[in-house]
């Protein structure tokens, strides 16, 4: 008698788009269309009522069989459209994705496997090869790529001190963790402040992340990144304040 084959691993991979007009349609494509062996992706699509298309854009893959659209009322942040998404996902792993093409989708196989071997629970896309220091290289804006690395390494230097802990790129968005690992967990940020306390609760609560090397194109702000340099700077310093020493 033939062995049945292995049940497929469910992966909810959660969306979140605010005017991402250039890229949308062609990140929704290549993820609808995305295979890994042994895995089951669903996709969460978290949509911000963008301005430039993007909603309209999105609205578009409702009815697809592994897409889930979320249609919020208002921008309120990465953050706030990742926990919309969180709330819904029933997948045995989450991962959050962009919808900016900075990430390669290629890179997906290696992520998930150390989850689906049980050898770690949480897993961080580093942006970081093995002796590189710069993840940003804007050729139109070098100096704004300049003041993001060395910012990026000074707060790496912080949360790693703080957690007592070696990362490379804890503020990656390629986050994989097993659903389990949230479970009761309140999450509260709106901004890009959601990476610091997810990363902060997690690793407090005993998962240490596992940093695989993943392929990586920043885009600068002229091509549509939308960090603030001097607000989110201090959203991280506070939820930094904040989460090391809040009971979870």
């Amino acid at each position: 008698m033939a062995l049945s084959a292995a049940p497929e691993i469910t992966v909810s991979v959660i969306v979140p788009v605010f005017n991402e007009g250039p890229t949308v349609r062609a990140a929704l494509d290549a993820l609808v269309a995305k295979r890994v062996p042994g895995f089951d992706l669903r996709l969460i699509v978290v949509e911000s009522n963008s301005t430039d298309g993007s909603r309209e854009a999105v609205i578009g893959y409702r009815g697809l069989g592994n897409v889930t659209v979320i249609l919020e009322d208002a921008p309120l942040g990465k953050g706030h459209a990742v926990r919309a998404g969180l709330a819904v996902a029933t997948g045995e792993i989450v991962m959050i994705q962009d919808a900016d093409l900075e990430y390669d989708l290629a890179d997906y196989a290696k992520l998930l496997a150390p989850i689906a071997a049980r050898s770690h629970a949480f897993v961080l896309g580093s942006r970081h090869s093995r002796n590189g220091w710069a993840i940003r290289k804007f050729e139109d804006q070098r100096l704004h790529a300049a003041v993001l690395n060395l910012a990026h390494w000074t707060f790496t230097l912080m949360i790693n001190a703080s957690l007592g802990i070696w990362l490379r790129d804890p503020f990656t968005m390629y986050k994989v963790f097993r659903r389990e690992c949230i479970a009761g967990l309140r999450l509260e940020c709106n901004r890009f402040d959601f990476d610091w306390e997810l990363l902060i609760k997690l690793v407090r609560r005993g998962y240490r992340p596992v940093e695989i090397p993943v392929s990586y194109h920043s885009r600068s702000f002229k091509e549509g990144k939308k960090i603030s340099m001097i607000r989110d700077p201090l959203t991280w310093i506070y939820a930094l304040a904040k989460y090391r020493f809040q009971p979870i």
